[in-house]
């Protein structure tokens, strides 16, 4: 049943009337003199109302009639609504992009954590991204109970290529404001890089202001904490008279404002580093020695006085008494923690044994040996010489092949040259002992060539260039006698 609803408004009295639609309506004349307007609304029936229903309202001359206005999405221009608190119009529950990708967490508030690769369904909206366990209805993961995908807040994020975080291709890095790092990866180049534009254009969308804001927030924070606590200790040290408090706020207050506090830090700064020793006293003093791991070849030798590093001999000379019989030599991987124990050793003390029972694992042996070669700055062959070896490799003679890798060996620093014969010499004695220890020429030449042998700057030909790699470590193994023999071809 449909009800109209009159409302007679008069600065004297009011009244409220109740009809049906089919009563007839007598304006009031009393009315006419006042220049009261009538005005009569119908509302439809609509989705939001189970009811229809009529109003009428009396109103006078200098009370305007608010027009409807539209609730659709398209119309919201028109409200001409000016909130501060809204940031942004895109809707934070919509998915802008979903789909698998590898994914590794490197960082947790600003802790290392180690990288860990894993196939991860991603689902970006405007303002964050949720990582899925791998399933084949990610959606459906949050019906179960306790479950939780792990979000990221994109506002203020960073995000960046990377190559020196990960050996993949195709490796971007994800740096939020909280301290976590993720690194994303696909195999597909224009699957990442359609994923990187969208997760930087959704990072772009997002209130610069808002970013900087938080910052600030947790300097001032910071700021008054720290602020708060002097004033406390201060007032707890000194115990002052009411009639001077209000001499010692405002004596705390003006040491610590901005100006004096950078004045004091820079003098602190000043001192500090006016009395620090320099590097050469600390070597003296014996606070800093020379590293042996991530070193130049040439800084080792030098500085043991020898042209072949003393550590490169005593691995070697280890493997020689006890591991040339041992299955997978130098192929087989050691204990990593081991083999980082051992590092530490060699880079803290001058004399190492390495027949202790902490080494008795050969594998860990060879495995420090291969992480030295690994974490030169310029590796066994120079990168000066690598085009011209790989130039050398491809000679179809093989005279001409092993003659002209000869000519280039003969050319290399001597602390390369002498530390290139003992290895390769050591190398060849593994290789005799095929039979037992299942290690060829050829697989040593896997093992070694991308640790021996590298471009300075790596190219989209990453495989051909590990093919020649091994193919120069193993002819080299093969030809030992011609390629380091002291007489002419």
């Amino acid at each position: 049943m449909t009800t109209s609803l009159r409302l007679q408004v008069n600065p004297a009295t009011m009244e409220r009337s109740s009809t049906s639609d089919t009563a007839s309506e007598k304006p009031n004349p009393s009315h006419h003199s006042t220049g009261a307007v009538q005005m009569r609304i119908k509302n439809s029936n609509s989705h939001h109302d189970r009811l229809s229903q009529s109003k009428s309202m009396i109103l006078s001359e200098n009370v305007k009639v608010a027009e409807p206005i539209s609730r659709h999405r398209r119309n919201l221009s028109q409200h001409n609504l000016t909130f501060p608190d809204i940031i942004s119009t895109q809707d934070p529950t919509v998915v802008e992009k979903e789909g698998y990708l590898l994914k590794a967490k490197i960082a947790d508030g600003g802790k290392k954590l180690r990288k860990n690769w894993s196939t991860s369904w991603i689902v970006l909206t405007a303002r964050k991204m949720e990582f899925y366990k791998e399933s084949k209805q990610p959606a459906l993961a949050n019906l179960k109970p306790g479950y939780k995908p792990e979000c990221v807040d994109l506002c203020g994020a960073r995000i960046e290529w990377t190559s020196e975080k990960s050996s993949r291709k195709n490796v971007f890095q994800i740096t939020t404001v909280s301290g976590n790092e993720f690194l994303l990866q696909s195999d597909i180049d224009f699957l990442i890089l359609d994923w990187f534009h969208a997760i930087k254009n959704a990072i772009d969308r997002l209130p610069k202001e808002q970013r900087i804001t938080s910052r600030n927030l947790e300097f001032k924070l910071r700021r008054s904490s720290s602020i708060e606590l002097l004033n406390n200790l201060d007032t707890e040290s000194k115990e002052p008279k009411p009639e001077h408090r209000k001499s010692l706020i405002f004596r705390l207050n003006y040491s610590a404002s901005d100006t004096n506090d950078r004045n004091r830090v820079k003098s602190r700064l000043k001192k500090f580093i006016s009395r620090r020793p320099s590097l050469k006293t600390l070597q003296e003093k014996g606070l800093i020695k020379d590293q042996i791991f991530g070193s130049h070849l040439h800084l080792v030798c030098g500085h043991e006085k020898s042209t072949v590093p003393q550590f490169v001999r005593l691995c070697i000379e280890a493997v020689e008494r006890r591991g040339l019989d041992v299955d997978g030599i130098y192929r087989v991987s050691g204990n990593l923690a081991t083999i980082q124990k051992l590092r530490f050793v060699v880079n803290q003390e001058e004399k190492l044994n390495l027949d202790d029972s902490q080494w008795e694992d050969i594998h860990v042996v060879t495995g420090a040996l291969k992480m030295f070669f690994r974490e030169l700055p310029e590796p066994l062959f120079p990168y000066c010489f690598f085009e011209q070896f790989v130039e050398a490799i491809k000679i179809q003679d093989n005279a001409t092949r092993i003659k002209s890798i000869r000519n280039l060996v003969k050319k290399l620093p001597r602390p390369n040259y002498d530390t290139m014969k003992i290895l390769f010499e050591h190398l060849q004695k593994i290789a005799a002992k095929e039979s037992v220890n299942l290690m060829s020429t050829q697989s040593l030449g896997i093992v070694f060539g991308p640790t021996l042998l590298r471009p300075e700057k790596e190219t989209g030909n990453m495989a051909v260039h590990m093919l020649y790699q091994n193919q120069i470590v193993e002819l080299m193994l093969s030809e030992y006698s011609k390629i380091f023999g002291s007489e002419e071809d």
